[in-house]
């Protein structure tokens, strides 16, 4: 009881500061929407850190004047404010920086339109806070830049990281496995393309419940004895993963809508972003078989008993998952 009360203790330990730290991780993002004759409107905003905005402030390029811009206000997750902006000649070969962010642990998505309805966005991090407007983002730019922004979407997407971690746990042969993360993959695909061309379109607050509600099934699951598992979910991972998979493709898709789609480039931006998607998720699933091969050759006589390693790890990851169906539900 000792031992698994430790093992339960280290996995909550790490889950708690991930919780504790979502809001100060949570990016940055700036947009500039041109309204012609060299006008542009600012959107800014600002991760909350202990009730105040985080100290970093947008750069614009120096051909761009401004009157000082309102005070921001709190909008229950971070802080925003608006203006206007003049920029004579425009923003090609200005350079748009974020003050401070070198300084911090997250990043901020800049979104900016050379001229209305084209835009292109850039991800700007602690050791690259600032880039150089191109004249004319071509096909490259477009998805360099939506391919990191897949990648970082879903490593910093612990939601869907510990769904991925919960099939890992239960479908422990490797043919269901790789099956599982395929139709997984597959699924968040279709729904994923569906949803950010406007084919398919459900509010954002019950996609998100759904999702911390899949993570609970797969929870419970791994908390029963492989005998009184359910029969669909041992025989046929693959559906259950699949079903599931439409729902977190949702989820993309609503990260995707914030960020902004090129208007020239939605081909190339989406599957640009896609790629990024499974690109992180595949380091993450590298990192954990890694991880836990390590762990086999330096515990071999904890892991072996794995009835109450999966039971400690179904706990952590069950009670996680359902604080944030109570903490979504509230957006409702």
């Amino acid at each position: 009881m000792t031992l698994r009360t430790a093992m339960l203790a280290l996995l909550l330990a790490v889950l708690h500061p991930i919780l504790a730290l979502a809001h100060a991780l949570d990016p940055g993002y700036l947009e500039l929407s041109a309204m012609g004759k060299d006008r542009w409107r600012v959107t800014w905003r600002m991760p909350d850190v202990s009730g105040r905005p985080m100290g970093i402030t947008p750069a614009l390029p120096a051909n761009c004047g401004a009157e000082p811009p309102p005070a921001p206000h709190f909008d229950g997750r971070g802080w925003s404010t608006a203006y206007v902006a003049t920029c004579p000649g425009g923003l090609a070969g200005g350079q748009i920086r974020i003050e401070g962010l070198e300084n911090t642990r997250t990043d901020t998505l800049v979104r900016y339109e050379m001229t209305p309805g084209k835009a292109v966005t850039q991800r700007l991090t602690a050791d690259a806070p600032g880039f150089t407007v191109p004249a004319d983002p071509g096909a490259f730019e477009v998805f360099t830049s939506y391919v990191s922004l897949g990648v970082t979407h879903i490593l910093e997407g612990i939601d869907h990281l510990l769904f991925v971690l919960a099939l890992l746990l239960l479908v422990r042969d490797p043919r269901r496995l790789l099956w599982a993360v395929t139709a997984f993959t597959l699924a968040h695909s279709i729904t994923l393309a569906a949803a950010s061309m406007g084919w398919l379109t459900l509010p954002s607050a019950p996609v998100e419940v759904v999702i911390a509600l899949s993570i609970v099934f797969l929870a419970y699951e791994l908390a029963k004895p492989p005998a009184r598992r359910d029969q669909i979910a041992v025989r046929f991972p693959a559906l259950v993963s699949f079903g599931f998979g439409l729902v977190h493709g949702l989820g993309f898709a609503g990260a995707l809508r914030e960020i902004g789609l090129p208007q020239g480039d939605i081909p190339m931006a989406l599957l640009s972003f896609n790629i990024g998607v499974e690109t992180g998720q595949l380091i993450f699933i590298g990192a954990v078989l890694t991880l836990g091969w390590i762990a086999r050759r330096l515990l071999p006589a904890v892991l072996t008993a794995s009835p109450w390693t999966n039971r400690a790890a179904s706990y952590a990851i069950g009670s996680t998952a359902a604080f944030w169906v109570i903490e979504r539900l509230q957006t409702f």
